[in-house]
């Protein structure tokens, strides 16, 4: 899913004559909180960000936490959107075909099925409860179109940014159904354990350079989660359902609204009715960001190159 404030939005791109000169081409460096202290403490919630309604792709209508005017990026997250509708003039027009390159797309369904092809030939079906980690390396062209015409359309979609030694590298794919998903019940909670680890077990992404973190957790009213994050990694969570009460001051976060959890080695979640979140974790990356679109490198030059390969088409070349 593409992205505004001030880039080169998915919808936009899908035009040639947006494609012009790269005299707006954003430059920004180290985006994010600072990586965290090494002790053991409980990461207490630095912001609260309100998810912005936006629209995307062909006419989709989103809520965006990251990647909006109010946090441009966490690194090395540059992007989160939630799609919620059960309007099928919210969701139907989908995400025609467009170009990625630099950094990873992951999507995440909760309700309602999508379909995933590619410049690859790759064709893949995301339903309710299903995953999709994409590495787009040094360039993919693929559409994302809803395989419903009515009923709940529900999920969410995280870009992650990749560091430079492997921004051209071979596009892959990690695709989850659901029952390869690892799932655990733990502190009264259900979690969808999609990557890192939780107890003796592991979610099923793997080979990712920033070595992610990502729960999602379903809390029992009057319960408390707690998960221990690496100090050096940055983190959030985005309240999916109800209501949470993050960090030992009991921060409360509302659903949609998405917290950035501070230094610290613990994140500590209460509710008192009961929530549903996402925590995600990953260790920033730490150079310069180049962002044009559906294109993030680090340099100027390198995102000129970007959009001559894909005018040319030797964007999938490797």
């Amino acid at each position: 899913m593409g992205t505004r404030q001030g880039h080169l939005s998915r919808r936009q791109l899908l035009s040639s004559a947006a494609l012009a000169p790269t005299g707006a081409l954003l430059t920004g460096c180290r985006v994010g909180v600072a990586p965290a202290e090494a002790h053991s403490s409980t990461r207490e919630v630095t912001a609260v960000i309100d998810a912005q309604p936006t629209i995307e792709g062909a006419g989709v209508h989103l809520r965006r936490s990251i990647g909006s005017s109010a946090l441009p990026g966490l690194d090395p997250f540059l992007l989160l959107d939630e799609f919620h509708s059960k309007d099928p003039a919210d969701y139907a027009a989908g995400f025609p075909s467009h170009p990625h390159r630099g950094f990873e797309t992951v999507t995440y369904m909760l309700e309602g099925a999508m379909e995933h092809r590619d410049s690859l030939g790759n064709h893949g079906h995301l339903g309710p409860g299903s995953a999709q980690w994409m590495t787009a390396g040094h360039g993919i062209i693929h559409s994302e179109m809803p395989k419903q015409e009515q009923g709940l359309m529900w999920g969410f979609q995280l870009w992650v940014n990749l560091p430079a030694a492997r921004k051209l590298a071979r596009p892959r794919y990690q695709d989850l159904p659901p029952e390869r998903i690892t799932e655990v019940t733990a502190e009264g909670a259900h979690v969808r354990l999609v990557a890192g680890e939780l107890g003796d077990k592991r979610g099923p992404v793997d080979g990712i350079a920033t070595a992610p973190t990502m729960l999602d957790v379903d809390l029992a009213a009057r319960e408390r989660f707690t998960h221990a994050i690496p100090a050096a990694h940055n983190a959030f969570v985005y309240v999916v359902q109800g209501a949470a009460e993050i960090g030992s001051a009991r921060r409360p976060v509302h659903a949609g609204q998405l917290s950035v959890l501070g230094p610290g080695e613990l994140a500590a979640v209460r509710t008192a009715d009961g929530a549903r979140f996402l925590l995600v974790a990953a260790i920033p990356i730490g150079e310069p960001v180049a962002r044009y679109g559906p294109f993030v490198m680090n340099t100027d030059e390198e995102i000129r190159q970007a959009i001559a390969d894909y005018r040319s088409g030797r964007l999938t070349e490797g």
